[in-house]
């Protein structure tokens, strides 16, 4: 199968070399380009300039994205559903709704990445930097969030049930109506955060937090 040499690409190009089979197209540049609601499902962006496109309403399924620059890209709606995305930079992208259940994002950028309703459901976001996101109302039940990163992310309402958090940062995030059930807090930093009015059933908190929590 042809692989795409690193260059330029518009969207014509792109969707007429992937309706006729070909799917590797790495390093690949669609900076600002449009493909919303269109069908790339298995297709390879290894390491491809995604900056600021729209891929809203797309499928994405399966791909691979892993050191792809997504940087401010419009995702809303997109469904990446067990997508390789190690490493790849998400800062400031929207992903309201998006679809991103068991898609691999160990050490990805996802800084003040915008989540809200978004599916994390069993997603691997260990060691990944999610400082500033908003995850309000996003569903991370049974993801995989070992030393990530959530500094200051606001979580209000978001379902982090059977969640792996350990030694991850949550210092000066909002966790408002947040569900944390059968979350071992034990190895999770806590600094400046506030559980009272979260949903608690069965969790293991430290010492200092059983007595804040009361």
């Amino acid at each position: 199968m042809e692989i795409w040499e690193a260059g330029c690409m518009d969207a014509d190009e792109l969707l007429k070399r992937y309706c006729v089979g070909e799917r590797n197209f790495p390093q690949v540049s669609l900076h600002l380009v449009n493909l919303s609601e269109v069908c790339l499902a298995g297709i390879n962006l290894n390491r491809a300039n995604l900056a600021n496109t729209t891929l809203s309403q797309s499928n994405l399924r399966q791909a691979n994205l892993i050191e792809a620059n997504l940087t401010a890209a419009v995702l809303w709606r997109t469904d990446f559903s067990g997508a390789n995305m190690i490493l790849a930079n998400l800062k400031a992208a929207n992903l309201i709704r998006a679809t991103l259940r068991k898609v691999d994002l160990h050490k990805a950028s996802l800084m003040r990445a915008d989540l809200r309703l978004a599916d994390l459901h069993d997603a691997d976001l260990s060691n990944a930097n999610l400082a500033g996101a908003d995850l309000r109302y996003a569903n991370l039940s049974g993801a995989f969030l070992a030393r990530a990163n959530l500094n200051g992310a606001n979580l209000t309402g978001a379902k982090l049930s059977n969640t792996d958090l350990s030694h991850a940062s949550l210092t000066k995030a909002i966790l408002y109506k947040t569900d944390l059930s059968y979350v071992d807090f034990t190895e999770v930093d806590l600094t400046g955060v506030d559980l009272h009015h979260c949903l608690l059933h069965r969790v293991t908190l430290p010492e200092r937090s059983l007595i804040e929590v009361g």
